[in-house]
């Protein structure tokens, strides 16, 4: 009998059937309680700490530091090496998904992670829990075993992706429906006489009430505009969170019109055009889309009713007669 037997039958003498669960449940939550204090007690890395010191002004810089991140949360930065991926193209990859799905903080990547951790670390100890004292473990095969335990956790880390996919969904569906409309003001803007800044500055005010996200990535824009940033990589950096291929192309016009000197109005004014009949197109898309869709609903709706109403008295019928 070697030793994981012998713990084996202790545990089942002193805990009862259970008693194995009980225990590895135990460890579990041990293991966790004691990785816990060691990330939290983790010292700074004394080359990170001596390059700070030999460079001048480190305090200053510091405080620069903090007072530009403003918000961002400094106890993840800790654990940075722990919540981002070593990988600088899968960094950026993750970031700009995030950014996609409106979480443009400097600190998303670490708290998306971390959200990843926490919750396959919270399911996999709900589903040891249930397993140990609701299921069961009398007769348990491993397949079950695996089932209850493992299931909840996994469930837990994929989450927080399931739910950035469906916001970078629903966000580029918002953008794409309200970007004619905000075509159609910026170009009324201009034509009045405002420049491309105040009128982005105003469709983003106008836009806050329908279509938020848009309204947020005009505003992004009118800032770093206001900041001095080139307006060429403004623009092209919003096409790149936005992540829609309308947007993407209209940064393009812009850009190009601003490069050969001709007008900006004209340029909204046909690419405004195109817009509108893009969405009037999308519209007799969806449009003639539902038919297709309805005929499934209908059969299931209304095929089994009529059947039961044709069939039924002959199936009444011919028992009478069998009688």
């Amino acid at each position: 009998m070697n030793t994981f037997e012998a713990l084996n039958m202790m545990l089942t003498d002193i805990l009862g059937p259970r008693g194995p669960m009980i225990g590895l449940s135990v460890v579990v939550v041990f293991l966790i309680l004691l990785i816990i204090p060691l990330l939290m007690s983790r010292k700074e890395d004394p080359i990170d700490k001596l390059k700070r010191s030999q460079t001048d002004g480190g305090r200053k810089d510091q405080r620069k530091e903090a007072l530009r991140r403003k918000g961002a949360n400094a106890k993840l930065d800790k654990y940075k090496q722990f919540l981002e991926p070593k990988n600088e193209e899968e960094l950026s990859s993750v970031r700009l998904t995030l950014m996609q799905a409106g979480y443009p903080s400097r600190d998303a990547v670490r708290a998306y992670h971390l959200s990843q951790m926490l919750l396959g670390i919270g399911g996999l100890i709900l589903g040891v829990l249930y397993f140990v004292y609701v299921k069961g473990t009398d007769g348990a095969s491993t397949k079950d075993t695996l089932m209850y335990t493992l299931g909840p956790g996994v469930i837990g880390y994929m989450l927080p992706k399931y739910w950035v996919t469906r916001r970078v969904a629903a966000r580029k569906e918002e953008i794409t429906s309200g970007f004619p409309d905000s075509l159609d003001m910026m170009l009324v803007c201009v034509e009045a006489g405002q420049s491309l800044d105040q009128s982005i500055v105003r469709v983003a005010g106008e836009l806050r009430a329908s279509y938020p996200s848009l309204a947020d990535e005009f505003q992004i824009v009118a800032y770093e505009m206001k900041a001095g940033k080139d307006k060429a990589q403004v623009l092209s950096d919003m096409g790149e969170r936005c992540g829609v291929q309308d947007v993407s192309s209209f940064v393009t016009v812009l850009i190009q019109s601003a490069t050969f000197g001709t007008s900006i109005a004209e340029a909204l004014r046909v690419y405004a055009g195109e817009m509108r009949d893009k969405r009037v197109m999308r519209a007799e898309e969806a449009a003639n889309k539902l038919p297709t869709k309805m005929t499934l609903a209908t059969m299931m709706l209304t095929v089994p009713p009529l059947l039961i109403i044709l069939v039924s008295p002959s199936i009444v019928g011919i028992g009478n007669m069998g009688q």
